[in-house]
Formats: structure tokens, sequence, C-alpha cells
């Protein structure tokens, strides 16, 4: 097999890995950054950062859907997330067996 198609297949298993885990991963980070099911906690990093809004979180902003993945323990795209990394890490190992 050709260095270029080795590299590509292990980027692609790491991509794989790394979408299939996203919805553990994901909101264990928010997690930690101060966005939680009871608010942002006092002190966090994410205090910081609603701070940095000037008091005026708007609907969708990044500060707002952290906050949603924080109460939620989910987003969105955690099913489809998961889904592609599947897919994507199956497709790695067949190329790299190829």
């Amino acid at each position: 097999m050709a260095p270029c198609a080795v590299i590509l297949a292990g980027a692609t298993i790491v991509t794989g890995v790394a979408l299939a885990a996203s919805p553990v991963a994901v909101p264990a980070v928010v997690a930690c950054l101060g966005f939680g099911a009871a608010g942002i906690a006092v002190g966090s990093w994410a205090a910081g950062f609603m701070a940095s809004y000037g008091g005026s979180v708007a609907a969708g902003s990044i500060c707002a859907i952290l906050q949603s993945i924080g109460a939620l323990g989910t987003f969105a795209g955690a099913t489809a997330a998961a889904a592609a990394g599947a897919v994507l890490t199956a497709g790695g190992a067949i190329v790299a067996c190829v």
C-alpha cells in the first residue's frame, strides 16, 4: 500500500473514532468549562465567557449553544456524529486492508 493511502486510512480512522466518541466527549468538556444543568458555574471559564458578552447573550450564540449542551447533557448532532464516526472508522479500516 502506498504511504499516502496509509496516512489517509489512519486519518479516517482517527476522525471516525473522534466523531463516534463526540456524544460523550462534547458534553463532558462543556461541563468541565462550567456550563451545566443548573446554569453557568460561578467563577468558571464559562462565567468569564458569558461576561464577555456584556450581559446580552443572544439566542444561537456560541455561549447559548454551549449552555444548551451543558443543560441537556447532549447536543443536537450527537446521533449523526456517532453514525458518521462509525462509517468513517469502518471505511478507514477497509482502506487500510486494501
